[in-house]
């Protein structure tokens, strides 16, 4: 190779490393970003309690996070109407901040649970409530304490009702995964549920559980859950489930 080769080859290379720095470089992450979720499932427990009357529910929701861990969503279900005095749909509003610190997660924020409709016939009450929150992970573990603000659910003089949630996942690989949780209602005020041949007003807490396993594919998460409380809560007539005991729930979920 000539002096001249050389120096053509050598000035050829160099010109190419800023276009190589620049193609190894990361994409930069976005401000923010809007996804969507939708599942359909053979019942909604909201803490260990069926909100359908053990029917099957659609819901969706969609979600703002912020690069920032600020955070807005809205998430919906269809429920039993006769369980909430006329509405037949829950619509949840929240928002808050999220931040990791290592291998530990924090969310703080609010939540407001919606019922149109509810309170529209002579005799009955609005359903509402909301509630704050603060939530913690680490690994694979969870744990997240609620705080009504307001009366829980329409109940009377109930604000002050906590609800708090532990939970653990473990992903196997190839899709399939099992998660488990428990959690603890303590109730105030008239937010006592007189339980299928109890006694009035009833306890003053419940506790929850749930075992299940999920199966991922092509981002559908199909899952299966048992899901019961130790109390027995009655359904809206004319049949008077009980919908707080043991049961099975199948579920398929997607996220976009």
């Amino acid at each position: 190779m000539t002096a001249t080769q050389f120096t053509l080859a050598t000035l050829m290379a160099l010109t190419a490393l800023p276009s190589l720095a620049q193609t190894a470089a990361p994409a930069a992450k976005p401000d923010y970003t809007i996804t969507g979720n939708m599942t359909i499932a053979s019942d909604y427990r909201f803490r260990g309690v069926s909100q359908t009357n053990k029917n099957p529910a659609i819901q969706g929701g969609v979600d703002f996070a912020h690069s920032s861990g600020i955070y807005l969503g809205n998430w919906n279900s269809n429920i039993d109407s006769g369980l909430y005095t006329g509405a037949n749909i829950e619509m949840d509003f929240y928002g808050g901040w999220k931040a990791t610190f290592g291998d530990f997660g924090l969310d703080i924020g609010g939540i407001y649970y919606y019922y149109p409709g509810s309170g529209a016939d002579a005799g009955t009450s609005k359903i509402d409530n909301f509630e704050l929150y603060i939530g913690g992970s680490w690994g694979p573990l969870t744990a997240k304490y609620y705080y009504a603000t307001t009366d829980y659910f329409g109940a009377t003089d109930s604000d002050g009702t906590w609800y708090f949630n532990l939970g653990a996942t473990h992903d196997f690989g190839n899709g399939f995964g099992i998660n488990g949780a428990v959690g603890y209602t303590g109730l105030k005020g008239g937010a006592r549920i007189a339980e299928i041949g109890g006694s009035s007003p009833g306890p003053s807490s419940v506790v929850d559980y749930k075992i299940g396993g999920t199966y991922t594919v092509d981002g559908w998460v199909f899952g299966l859950a048992y899901i019961t409380t130790n109390r027995d809560y009655s359904g809206s007539s004319p049949d008077n489930k009980n919908i707080s005991n043991g049961t099975g729930v199948v579920s398929v979920s997607k996220s976009f």
